[in-house]
């Protein structure tokens, strides 16, 4: 204890570099700056895998967090809402008279996101923590495999203690599921089919193949100088581990969900829920960040989903496709394009990794017309891993640790080929690469001069809409030399317009699993296999589809404003700086920055 006093005061004197130490922790601090960096120490004392991802301690040799693992009790979720709440009656107890803008932004943000985060209590068992798509079960071993990092021997020890803990963390998270089910939170019936499907492939695998300790291994191996000897011990403690700790583990949350499975329904919606409405609702508030409701949404989704689908077919006519039997007919031509797919093979699959890089790395060169804030940390392609690959959606980004030690990382998903199209290639590595979740992502944990909890401050309506808003910058900074490319532009808008319909359709307007598949197959053209995986998304994370759009929309509308607005003084590069500059926000508050940037430029 006295130990982790001392590197928790040296962390506090790092962040804050205040004298006032004992006030800042244990009582309202002076300054408002230094609540703010309270708030971010409290939240970060309690979540040992928080650090390693943000990589802060690490960075200065600080190691005593990474061999636990978050604590994910009942009791201490009470304490965390109760303290999240404390901290918004303190919060607001600072008077916005004589606080600079900068702090006052900050007040406004923390407020919101923690005004939403106390309304989630009252929801805090309507989730499906096991799910085949970020559920626990998947999220372990992924967090073994990708955030833990071994630079030293002692780091590979801290790693076995690690996964020891697995099992005292999965039964907190039973404490949690089991409560759900009292109140009649079951997942539906195929979420409870593939995690049982997933877990049992995990645990029965060969333990030596088993990601914990390929990873394990794989990581001592780029030690210098580590005795074979002792790598083989420490890897024969490893495998003790995982049959006396995370094999129980596994098992346990097996039991459960076999014990769950003659409970679950097919029915998909959370309208099934008990106050099912009125979560959704909430969901769709925290999500989008606005007050839009469920109908209005569907009904964006149906307009924008016909306009977009009237633009494809004019490409598809003009490239010479028959779009007289409709779109659907149309695209399932085009997809049936044998010149539009990689060789079903080992080195297909590199050729497209090798291509996402090339397309990532020409762009990023290409930007200076358009931006004059850029990112410093580097980016990768690499494969989702092949453990959960089959459950994945079809891409997705892992920002870079705060002190740079790791890059950014785009996850592509190759498991079926079809789904990856060359001419929708551009998009998704715009998306989820440059200029989108890397240069926003990348930027946030680079922020200088600003309160910690501003780098890592999620609104997934902002990140997600300046990703899909990046997609057709690319396409207006002529990065689509193809008008076949464009059209993946277009079939990527269309596939999150498509979302808006399929996502209120499901949860609330009682749509089945499989009569949502079908829509989305049929309005996008995007292979069967993503269509799924993508429904399956949706039915697990409720609302979180409709934030893409809505943000993209958002941006886009305050552009043509400033551009209305300004005329010849606007300028794009320094739009986008106004964009990406704070971090994640509401999207009201986004609105009133652009206010304040049009009114400074407007004189």
């Amino acid at each position: 204890m006295i130990w982790k006093t001392i590197k928790w005061t040296f962390l506090a004197l790092l962040l804050l570099s205040s004298v006032f130490i004992s006030n800042l922790i244990w009582f309202k601090p002076f300054s408002i700056d230094h609540f703010f960096e309270k708030v971010f120490i409290d939240y970060a004392l309690e979540q040992p895998q928080l650090l390693s991802s943000l990589g802060i301690l690490e960075s200065i040799g600080v190691k005593y967090h990474q061999d636990d693992l978050d604590d994910l009790s009942l009791a201490k979720s009470v304490k965390s809402f109760d303290q999240l709440k404390s901290d918004l009656l303190t919060l607001k107890s600072y008077k916005d008279d004589g606080l600079n803008p900068s702090q006052k932004l900050s007040k406004d943000i923390l407020v919101y996101f923690l005004e939403v985060e106390a309304e989630s209590e009252k929801w805090q068992f309507h989730n499906y923590p096991v799910n085949q798509l970020f559920g626990l079960q998947s999220n372990f071993p992924s967090f073994m495999e990708s955030t833990h990092r071994v630079t030293e021997w002692r780091d590979a020890e801290d790693y076995v203690i690690r996964m020891s803990k697995v099992d005292i963390q999965f039964s907190q998270a039973l404490e949690g599921i089991k409560r759900s089910t009292e109140l009649g939170v079951i997942p539906p019936k195929f979420v409870i089919e593939k995690v049982l499907s997933e877990m049992k492939g995990f645990i029965s695998k060969p333990v030596d193949e088993n990601i914990l300790l390929v990873s394990l291994s794989d990581k001592i191996d780029k030690l210098e100088q580590v005795d074979p000897s002792k790598k083989s011990q420490l890897l024969v403690q490893a495998r003790n581990v995982f049959e006396l700790n995370v094999k129980p583990a596994y098992q346990n949350l097996i039991e459960y969900f076999e014990y769950l499975a003659p409970l679950a329904t097919e029915e998909a919606g959370v309208w099934k829920l008990p106050n099912g409405e009125a979560y959704y609702a909430f969901m769709l508030k925290k999500h989008t960040t606005t007050n839009m409701k469920a109908d209005e949404i569907h009904q964006i989704g149906l307009d924008e989903t016909a306009r977009i689908q009237q633009d494809m077919l004019t490409i598809l006519a003009n490239e010479g496709y028959d779009i007289t039997q409709g779109f659907d007919k149309a695209m399932s031509a085009l997809n049936a394009d044998e010149k539009f797919y990689y060789p079903d093979t080992a080195e297909g699959r590199k050729e497209i990794l090798d291509d996402y890089q090339s397309i990532i790395d020409d762009i990023s060169v290409n930007l200076d017309d358009w931006f004059s804030l850029k990112p410093k940390t580097a980016l990768q392609v690499q494969r989702i891993p092949l453990f959960k690959e089959q459950t994945s959606p079809g891409a997705y980004y892992q920002a870079p640790s705060m002190d740079g030690s790791r890059p950014g990382v785009f996850y592509a998903n190759l498991y079926d080929i079809k789904a990856t199209t060359k001419y929708g290639m551009k998009t998704l590595a715009y998306h989820e690469g440059v200029p989108g979740h890397h240069f926003q992502l990348a930027l946030q944990t680079e922020l200088k001069g600003l309160p910690m909890f501003r780098s890592i401050l999620p609104f997934t309506a902002y990140s997600e809409g300046w990703a899909l808003y990046s997609e057709q910058l690319a396409w207006e900074a002529g990065f689509h030399s193809k008008a076949t490319d464009n059209l993946g532009r277009l079939q990527g808008e269309l596939f999150r317009a498509v979302r808006l319909v399929v996502d209120t359709g499901l949860h609330q307007k009682r749509w089945t699993r499989e009569y949502a598949i079908d829509y989305m197959i049929a309005n996008t053209g995007i292979a069967a296999s993503d269509a799924v995986s993508e429904i399956e998304r949706y039915i697990v994370n409720p609302g979180q589809a409709t934030a893409y759009k809505a943000g993209m929309m958002k941006i886009l509308s305050l552009r043509n404003k400033a551009k209305n607005t300004l005329g010849t003084k606007f300028d794009i590069k320094a739009f986008h700086s106004v964009v990406l500059e704070n971090g994640s926000l509401p999207l009201s508050i986004l609105e009133r920055q652009v206010d304040q940037y049009i009114s400074l430029n407007n004189q």
